[in-house]
């Protein structure tokens, strides 16, 4: 029992020492203990061009630039384009009808403050390329795939 016991264990430890060297990391070939210089930012995606959403309710991606926009208790620039007083001067989309409800589901006549920071839940984007392949499937392919419409 104690030999087998012992054997287990060498294999485990032979395992974990094989598997770590196979390990891909986002930091490449730096040890853990140091820094490697970080990348350069990409710039963001100015096209103005509206993307679909992977599901429904999903929060819309900001299709320009917004770096330097104040969102914070004195201003919101979002909302100087697209609150609904707004709309017909920018053409911007107006903000969902979700954002002038409160918590308890009563519409209000301005935007409820739980949905004034935007960009904790709209980002803009960047163009790079993807850090880790995905095989992320969205809910249009899923229907599609199964035969089904929606």
């Amino acid at each position: 029992m104690k030999k087998r016991l012992a054997l287990y264990s060498l294999i485990a430890l032979v395992t974990c020492a094989l598997a770590d060297n196979q390990v891909a990391t986002l930091r490449g070939a730096t040890e853990l203990l140091d820094n490697a210089p970080a990348p350069s930012m990409a710039r963001e995606i100015n096209n103005d061009q509206r993307r679909v959403r992977d599901y429904p309710m999903a929060a819309p991606t900001v299709p320009h630039k917004i770096e330097g926009y104040q969102i914070d208790l004195a201003a919101n620039k979002c909302l100087s384009c697209h609150n609904r007083l707004r709309v017909a001067d920018s053409q911007a989309p107006m903000i969902s009808v979700t954002h002038f409800m409160n918590r308890d589901g009563n519409f209000l006549a301005d935007v409820s403050p739980n949905r004034y920071f935007c960009s904790q839940c709209h980002a803009s984007q960047r163009s790079v390329k993807l850090l880790i392949e995905n095989d992320f499937v969205s809910m249009d392919e899923l229907f599609t795939k199964a035969g089904t419409s929606h």
